[in-house]
Protein backbone atom coordinates (compact mmCIF):
# COMPACT_ATOMS: atom_id res chain seq x y z
CA UNK A 1 0.00 0.00 0.00
CA UNK A 2 1.14 3.68 -0.90
CA UNK A 3 2.29 5.78 1.70
CA UNK A 4 -0.71 8.02 1.67
CA UNK A 5 -2.80 4.89 2.02
CA UNK A 6 -0.73 3.76 4.70
CA UNK A 7 -1.28 7.76 6.82
CA UNK A 8 -4.76 7.88 6.05
CA UNK A 9 -5.60 4.66 7.54
CA UNK A 10 -3.46 5.75 10.64
CA UNK A 11 -5.24 8.96 10.68
CA UNK A 12 -8.70 7.67 10.54
CA UNK A 13 -7.60 5.12 13.24
CA UNK A 14 -6.77 8.01 15.52
CA UNK A 15 -9.96 9.68 14.41
CA UNK A 16 -12.10 6.88 15.52
CA UNK A 17 -9.97 6.08 19.31
CA UNK A 18 -9.97 9.91 20.08
CA UNK A 19 -14.21 9.94 20.68
CA UNK A 20 -13.21 6.60 22.60
CA UNK A 21 -10.43 8.16 24.82
CA UNK A 22 -12.82 11.60 25.28
CA UNK A 23 -15.92 9.42 26.67
CA UNK A 24 -13.22 6.92 28.84
CA UNK A 25 -11.71 10.38 30.27
CA UNK A 26 -14.77 12.45 30.49
CA UNK A 27 -16.11 10.07 32.87
CA UNK A 28 -13.76 12.49 35.32
CA UNK A 29 -12.59 15.39 33.39
CA UNK A 30 -14.35 16.76 30.53
CA UNK A 31 -11.57 17.23 27.91
CA UNK A 32 -12.48 18.15 24.32
CA UNK A 33 -12.31 15.71 21.95
CA UNK A 34 -9.98 17.93 19.61
CA UNK A 35 -7.41 17.84 22.49
CA UNK A 36 -7.00 13.57 21.52
CA UNK A 37 -6.75 14.16 17.93
CA UNK A 38 -4.28 16.29 18.26
CA UNK A 39 -2.24 14.95 20.56
CA UNK A 40 -2.07 11.62 18.87
CA UNK A 41 -1.45 12.90 15.33
CA UNK A 42 2.11 14.66 17.47
CA UNK A 43 2.66 10.81 18.28
CA UNK A 44 2.31 9.42 15.55
CA UNK A 45 4.02 12.33 13.62
CA UNK A 46 7.60 12.46 12.23
CA UNK A 47 9.03 13.99 15.50
CA UNK A 48 7.79 11.32 17.85
CA UNK A 49 7.26 7.88 16.39
CA UNK A 50 7.40 8.39 12.44
CA UNK A 51 4.64 6.50 11.54
CA UNK A 52 2.45 9.17 9.46
CA UNK A 53 3.37 11.80 7.02
CA UNK A 54 1.42 13.83 4.91
CA UNK A 55 0.80 14.46 1.18
CA UNK A 56 -1.29 15.72 -1.04
CA UNK A 57 -4.08 13.11 -0.83
CA UNK A 58 -3.71 14.38 3.38
CA UNK A 59 -2.88 17.40 2.96
CA UNK A 60 -5.89 18.18 0.43
CA UNK A 61 -8.47 16.33 2.80
CA UNK A 62 -6.94 17.96 5.90
CA UNK A 63 -8.00 22.00 4.48
CA UNK A 64 -11.40 20.04 3.30
CA UNK A 65 -11.79 19.50 7.08
CA UNK A 66 -10.96 23.23 8.15
CA UNK A 67 -13.50 24.48 5.29
CA UNK A 68 -16.12 22.02 6.79
CA UNK A 69 -15.17 23.08 10.49
CA UNK A 70 -15.30 27.21 8.98
CA UNK A 71 -18.47 26.54 7.26
CA UNK A 72 -20.72 25.02 10.10
CA UNK A 73 -19.44 27.69 12.11
CA UNK A 74 -21.00 30.31 9.62
CA UNK A 75 -23.96 28.08 9.53
CA UNK A 76 -24.49 27.86 13.72
CA UNK A 77 -24.85 32.01 13.55
CA UNK A 78 -28.29 33.07 14.41
CA UNK A 79 -28.75 37.09 13.23
CA UNK A 80 -31.34 37.74 15.25
CA UNK A 81 -28.93 37.24 18.16
CA UNK A 82 -25.29 38.42 17.03
CA UNK A 83 -26.59 41.90 15.85
CA UNK A 84 -27.20 45.27 17.28
CA UNK A 85 -24.75 46.19 20.68
CA UNK A 86 -23.38 42.44 20.74
CA UNK A 87 -22.01 42.37 17.12
CA UNK A 88 -20.27 45.83 17.98
CA UNK A 89 -18.86 45.21 20.91
CA UNK A 90 -17.48 42.16 19.12
CA UNK A 91 -16.27 44.07 16.17
CA UNK A 92 -14.39 46.80 18.87
CA UNK A 93 -12.90 44.30 20.40
CA UNK A 94 -11.29 42.85 17.28
CA UNK A 95 -10.46 46.12 16.15
CA UNK A 96 -8.66 46.78 19.68
CA UNK A 97 -7.14 43.72 20.03
CA UNK A 98 -5.25 44.27 16.35
CA UNK A 99 -4.35 47.41 17.25
CA UNK A 100 -2.75 46.08 20.52
CA UNK A 101 -1.38 42.88 18.98
CA UNK A 102 0.63 44.71 15.94
CA UNK A 103 2.22 46.96 18.54
CA UNK A 104 3.34 43.67 20.95
CA UNK A 105 4.17 41.85 17.53
CA UNK A 106 6.12 44.39 16.16
CA UNK A 107 8.24 45.26 19.70
CA UNK A 108 8.49 41.42 19.85
CA UNK A 109 9.07 40.40 16.37
CA UNK A 110 11.62 43.17 15.97
CA UNK A 111 10.44 44.23 12.39
CA UNK A 112 6.98 45.91 11.29
CA UNK A 113 6.80 42.58 8.67
CA UNK A 114 7.34 40.01 11.38
CA UNK A 115 5.17 42.00 13.73
CA UNK A 116 1.72 41.60 11.14
CA UNK A 117 2.29 38.05 11.23
CA UNK A 118 2.57 37.89 14.69
CA UNK A 119 -0.09 40.03 15.95
CA UNK A 120 -2.59 39.42 13.36
CA UNK A 121 -2.10 35.51 14.82
CA UNK A 122 -2.81 36.93 17.96
CA UNK A 123 -6.14 38.22 17.50
CA UNK A 124 -7.51 34.78 16.04
CA UNK A 125 -10.38 32.98 17.77
CA UNK A 126 -10.90 29.22 17.08
CA UNK A 127 -14.35 29.30 16.69
CA UNK A 128 -14.81 26.24 14.52
CA UNK A 129 -12.77 24.47 17.59
CA UNK A 130 -15.13 26.22 20.10
CA UNK A 131 -17.93 25.11 18.25
CA UNK A 132 -18.13 21.20 19.12
CA UNK A 133 -17.30 22.25 22.86
CA UNK A 134 -20.41 24.90 23.22
CA UNK A 135 -22.87 22.16 21.08
CA UNK A 136 -21.58 19.07 23.57
CA UNK A 137 -21.41 20.98 26.88
CA UNK A 138 -24.95 22.41 25.59
CA UNK A 139 -24.05 25.85 25.22
CA UNK A 140 -24.40 26.54 21.55
CA UNK A 141 -28.26 27.93 22.23
CA UNK A 142 -29.04 30.75 24.13
CA UNK A 143 -27.53 34.12 25.48
CA UNK A 144 -23.64 33.07 26.11
CA UNK A 145 -24.15 30.81 23.27
CA UNK A 146 -24.72 33.51 21.26
CA UNK A 147 -22.52 35.98 22.66
CA UNK A 148 -18.93 33.59 22.14
CA UNK A 149 -20.65 33.08 18.25
CA UNK A 150 -20.67 36.84 17.83
CA UNK A 151 -17.03 37.74 19.37
CA UNK A 152 -15.86 34.46 17.90
CA UNK A 153 -17.15 35.16 14.04
CA UNK A 154 -15.43 38.69 14.28
CA UNK A 155 -11.80 36.98 15.69
CA UNK A 156 -12.36 34.27 13.22
CA UNK A 157 -13.02 36.30 10.05
CA UNK A 158 -11.56 39.63 11.46
CA UNK A 159 -7.75 38.25 10.84
CA UNK A 160 -8.58 36.98 7.61
CA UNK A 161 -9.36 40.20 6.46
CA UNK A 162 -6.38 41.42 8.09
CA UNK A 163 -4.60 38.75 6.16
CA UNK A 164 -5.77 39.86 2.53
CA UNK A 165 -4.83 43.55 3.89
CA UNK A 166 -1.94 42.78 4.91
CA UNK A 167 0.05 39.47 4.75
CA UNK A 168 -1.19 39.33 0.81
CA UNK A 169 1.55 41.14 -1.11
CA UNK A 170 -0.87 43.37 -2.98
CA UNK A 171 -1.56 47.02 -2.05
CA UNK A 172 -3.69 47.95 0.23
CA UNK A 173 -5.69 49.83 -2.15
CA UNK A 174 -6.41 46.67 -4.43
CA UNK A 175 -6.89 44.73 -1.53
CA UNK A 176 -9.59 46.79 -0.20
CA UNK A 177 -11.22 46.89 -3.70
CA UNK A 178 -10.98 43.18 -3.92
CA UNK A 179 -13.20 42.18 -0.73
CA UNK A 180 -15.19 44.62 -1.68
CA UNK A 181 -16.36 43.15 -4.23
CA UNK A 182 -16.33 39.24 -2.92
CA UNK A 183 -18.93 41.69 -0.41
CA UNK A 184 -21.43 42.64 -2.92
CA UNK A 185 -21.79 39.60 -4.15
CA UNK A 186 -21.96 37.75 -0.70
CA UNK A 187 -24.78 40.76 -0.25
CA UNK A 188 -26.34 39.56 -3.67
CA UNK A 189 -26.01 36.04 -2.62
CA UNK A 190 -27.83 36.60 0.68
CA UNK A 191 -30.35 38.66 -1.08
CA UNK A 192 -31.20 35.79 -3.44
CA UNK A 193 -31.53 33.50 -0.20
CA UNK A 194 -33.71 35.52 1.28
CA UNK A 195 -36.42 34.86 -1.57
CA UNK A 196 -39.12 32.82 -1.47
CA UNK A 197 -38.00 29.45 -3.58
CA UNK A 198 -40.52 27.41 -5.62
CA UNK A 199 -42.68 25.22 -4.18
CA UNK A 200 -40.99 22.32 -6.23
CA UNK A 201 -38.11 22.91 -4.38
CA UNK A 202 -39.67 21.71 -0.93
CA UNK A 203 -40.96 19.12 -2.47
CA UNK A 204 -37.34 17.87 -4.00
CA UNK A 205 -35.88 18.66 -0.44
CA UNK A 206 -38.44 16.48 0.98
CA UNK A 207 -38.68 13.62 -1.32
CA UNK A 208 -35.03 13.17 -1.56
CA UNK A 209 -33.69 13.64 1.86
CA UNK A 210 -33.91 9.52 2.56
CA UNK A 211 -33.08 8.54 -1.03
CA UNK A 212 -29.60 7.94 -2.85
CA UNK A 213 -30.92 11.69 -4.35
CA UNK A 214 -29.79 13.40 -1.49
CA UNK A 215 -30.98 17.35 -3.29
CA UNK A 216 -30.54 19.19 0.02
CA UNK A 217 -27.01 18.08 0.77
CA UNK A 218 -25.83 18.51 -3.14
CA UNK A 219 -27.39 21.79 -2.99
CA UNK A 220 -25.41 22.56 0.18
CA UNK A 221 -21.99 21.44 -1.07
CA UNK A 222 -22.67 23.72 -4.51
CA UNK A 223 -23.58 26.58 -2.65
CA UNK A 224 -20.21 26.20 -0.51
CA UNK A 225 -18.03 25.32 -3.72
CA UNK A 226 -19.61 28.63 -5.83
CA UNK A 227 -18.73 30.39 -2.24
CA UNK A 228 -15.15 29.21 -2.14
CA UNK A 229 -14.60 29.56 -6.34
CA UNK A 230 -15.60 33.50 -6.19
CA UNK A 231 -13.21 34.02 -3.10
CA UNK A 232 -10.30 32.20 -3.95
CA UNK A 233 -11.03 33.73 -7.56
CA UNK A 234 -10.70 37.40 -5.97
CA UNK A 235 -7.42 35.84 -4.74
CA UNK A 236 -8.64 35.88 -1.21
CA UNK A 237 -8.43 33.39 1.60
CA UNK A 238 -11.48 30.79 0.74
CA UNK A 239 -12.16 30.63 4.70
CA UNK A 240 -13.78 33.63 4.00
CA UNK A 241 -16.18 32.20 1.36
CA UNK A 242 -16.11 28.95 3.54
CA UNK A 243 -17.84 31.07 6.07
CA UNK A 244 -20.25 33.15 4.05
CA UNK A 245 -21.22 30.04 2.25
CA UNK A 246 -22.42 29.18 6.06
CA UNK A 247 -24.54 31.93 6.43
CA UNK A 248 -26.60 31.67 3.10
CA UNK A 249 -27.00 28.17 3.49
CA UNK A 250 -28.34 28.61 6.50
CA UNK A 251 -30.85 31.32 5.06
CA UNK A 252 -31.58 29.27 2.27
CA UNK A 253 -33.17 26.37 4.56
CA UNK A 254 -34.62 28.53 6.79
CA UNK A 255 -36.94 29.99 3.77
CA UNK A 256 -37.17 27.33 1.70
CA UNK A 257 -37.45 24.10 3.70
CA UNK A 258 -37.66 25.15 7.54
CA UNK A 259 -39.26 21.55 8.46
CA UNK A 260 -35.83 19.81 7.11
CA UNK A 261 -33.53 21.98 8.09
CA UNK A 262 -32.44 20.27 11.20
CA UNK A 263 -32.07 17.00 9.01
CA UNK A 264 -30.08 18.55 6.45
CA UNK A 265 -27.63 19.39 8.73
CA UNK A 266 -27.08 16.69 10.40
CA UNK A 267 -26.16 14.95 7.18
CA UNK A 268 -24.12 18.01 6.70
CA UNK A 269 -22.35 17.72 9.99
CA UNK A 270 -22.16 13.79 9.62
CA UNK A 271 -20.03 14.66 6.67
CA UNK A 272 -17.93 17.01 8.74
CA UNK A 273 -17.27 15.93 12.28
CA UNK A 274 -17.32 12.72 11.26
CA UNK A 275 -14.76 12.67 8.27
CA UNK A 276 -13.23 15.76 7.35
CA UNK A 277 -12.95 17.78 10.67
CA UNK A 278 -10.81 15.11 12.75
CA UNK A 279 -8.88 14.56 9.96
CA UNK A 280 -7.70 18.56 9.57
CA UNK A 281 -6.97 18.42 13.73
CA UNK A 282 -4.98 15.01 13.52
CA UNK A 283 -2.85 16.30 10.08
CA UNK A 284 -2.30 19.66 12.95
CA UNK A 285 -0.33 17.19 15.28
CA UNK A 286 1.49 15.77 12.70
CA UNK A 287 2.76 18.80 11.35
CA UNK A 288 3.78 20.29 14.36
CA UNK A 289 7.15 20.73 13.87
CA UNK A 290 8.10 19.42 17.35
CA UNK A 291 12.21 19.66 16.97
CA UNK A 292 11.83 23.15 15.95
CA UNK A 293 10.36 23.84 18.94
CA UNK A 294 12.68 22.34 21.43
CA UNK A 295 15.88 23.00 18.95
CA UNK A 296 16.93 26.12 21.31
CA UNK A 297 15.79 28.01 24.20
CA UNK A 298 14.16 31.11 22.83
CA UNK A 299 11.77 28.82 20.68
CA UNK A 300 10.27 27.10 24.29
CA UNK A 301 10.35 29.98 26.06
CA UNK A 302 8.33 31.97 23.42
CA UNK A 303 5.56 29.49 23.80
CA UNK A 304 4.15 30.93 26.87
CA UNK A 305 4.77 34.29 26.38
CA UNK A 306 2.54 33.41 23.50
CA UNK A 307 0.10 31.83 25.05
CA UNK A 308 -0.29 34.52 27.68
CA UNK A 309 -0.65 37.03 24.96
CA UNK A 310 -3.54 35.35 23.43
CA UNK A 311 -4.82 36.19 26.96
CA UNK A 312 -3.90 39.64 26.80
CA UNK A 313 -4.26 40.94 23.32
CA UNK A 314 -7.32 39.31 22.36
CA UNK A 315 -9.07 38.28 25.76
CA UNK A 316 -8.22 41.41 27.16
CA UNK A 317 -10.14 44.06 25.21
CA UNK A 318 -13.10 41.38 25.18
CA UNK A 319 -13.54 41.78 28.97
CA UNK A 320 -13.47 44.79 28.74
CA UNK A 321 -16.47 45.39 25.91
CA UNK A 322 -18.45 42.05 26.63
CA UNK A 323 -21.70 43.16 26.95
CA UNK A 324 -23.18 44.26 30.08
CA UNK A 325 -25.63 41.70 30.96
CA UNK A 326 -23.14 38.79 31.19
CA UNK A 327 -22.20 37.90 34.85
CA UNK A 328 -18.96 37.64 36.04
CA UNK A 329 -18.71 33.95 35.07
CA UNK A 330 -19.84 34.02 31.65
CA UNK A 331 -17.63 37.02 31.34
CA UNK A 332 -14.38 34.97 32.39
CA UNK A 333 -15.71 31.96 29.78
CA UNK A 334 -16.38 34.41 26.35
CA UNK A 335 -12.91 35.51 27.57
CA UNK A 336 -11.50 31.99 27.99
CA UNK A 337 -13.17 31.13 24.63
CA UNK A 338 -12.41 34.27 22.66
CA UNK A 339 -8.85 33.43 23.46
CA UNK A 340 -8.72 29.91 22.21
CA UNK A 341 -7.23 30.12 18.47
CA UNK A 342 -5.70 27.33 16.16
CA UNK A 343 -6.72 26.60 13.10
CA UNK A 344 -5.93 30.69 11.91
CA UNK A 345 -2.43 30.75 13.48
CA UNK A 346 -1.44 27.27 11.86
CA UNK A 347 -2.69 29.25 8.35
CA UNK A 348 -0.66 32.68 9.09
CA UNK A 349 2.63 31.16 10.47
CA UNK A 350 2.34 28.88 7.08
CA UNK A 351 2.34 31.97 5.16
CA UNK A 352 5.02 33.95 7.72
CA UNK A 353 7.66 30.66 6.80
CA UNK A 354 6.63 30.33 3.18
CA UNK A 355 7.63 34.13 2.69
CA UNK A 356 10.77 33.91 4.96
CA UNK A 357 9.54 36.46 7.69
CA UNK A 358 8.91 33.63 10.53
CA UNK A 359 11.31 31.13 11.56
CA UNK A 360 10.67 27.65 11.85
CA UNK A 361 11.12 28.00 15.22
CA UNK A 362 9.25 31.27 15.94
CA UNK A 363 6.33 29.38 13.91
CA UNK A 364 6.16 26.07 16.02
CA UNK A 365 6.13 28.13 19.02
CA UNK A 366 2.71 30.34 18.09
CA UNK A 367 1.49 26.90 16.56
CA UNK A 368 2.32 25.49 19.99
CA UNK A 369 0.67 27.89 22.32
CA UNK A 370 -2.48 27.62 20.26
CA UNK A 371 -2.46 23.88 20.56
CA UNK A 372 -2.36 24.47 23.89
CA UNK A 373 -4.99 27.41 24.57
CA UNK A 374 -7.32 24.56 22.76
CA UNK A 375 -6.62 21.53 25.54
CA UNK A 376 -6.37 24.06 28.00
CA UNK A 377 -8.86 27.05 27.66
CA UNK A 378 -12.37 25.56 26.69
CA UNK A 379 -12.01 23.30 29.34
CA UNK A 380 -11.21 25.88 31.94
CA UNK A 381 -13.78 28.10 30.68
CA UNK A 382 -16.50 25.02 31.40
CA UNK A 383 -15.18 24.81 34.77
CA UNK A 384 -15.61 28.37 35.41
CA UNK A 385 -19.24 28.76 34.05
CA UNK A 386 -19.83 25.54 36.04
CA UNK A 387 -19.21 26.92 39.16
CA UNK A 388 -20.91 29.99 38.43
CA UNK A 389 -24.61 28.59 37.05
CA UNK A 390 -27.16 29.59 39.39
CA UNK A 391 -27.28 28.18 42.32
CA UNK A 392 -23.84 27.39 42.57
CA UNK A 393 -24.21 24.04 41.13
CA UNK A 394 -22.02 22.42 38.47
CA UNK A 395 -23.50 20.66 35.73
CA UNK A 396 -22.07 17.36 35.16
CA UNK A 397 -20.88 15.97 31.56
CA UNK A 398 -23.31 12.93 30.33
CA UNK A 399 -20.17 10.48 29.49
CA UNK A 400 -21.48 9.42 26.13
CA UNK A 401 -22.48 12.72 24.25
CA UNK A 402 -20.62 15.22 26.18
CA UNK A 403 -23.81 17.49 27.01
CA UNK A 404 -24.51 18.54 30.55
CA UNK A 405 -27.47 17.28 32.96
CA UNK A 406 -28.26 18.96 36.32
Amino acid sequence: MSPSGNSLILIMTIAVLAPLLAYAVGRRLPVPLVVFEILLGVLVGPDVLDWARTDALVDGLSQLGLTMLIFLAGYEIEFGEVRGDTLRRAVWAWVAALALGLGVGVLLGGGYAKGVFIGVALTSTALGTVLPVLRDAGDLHGRFGSVVMAFGSVGEFGPVIAMALLLSGRGAGESTVLLAVFAALTALAVLWALRPRPPWFSRVVARTLDTSGQFAVRFVFLLLALMLGASQALGLDVLLGAFAAGLITRLVLAGAAPESGPRILEKVEGVGFGFLVPVFFVVTGIEFDLSALLDGGRNLLLLPVFLLLFLVVRGGPVWLLAPRDLGRADRRGLVLYGSTALPLVVAITAIGVEDGELTAGESAALVGAGMVSVLVFPLLATKLRGRGRAGGKAPSADPVSGSETW
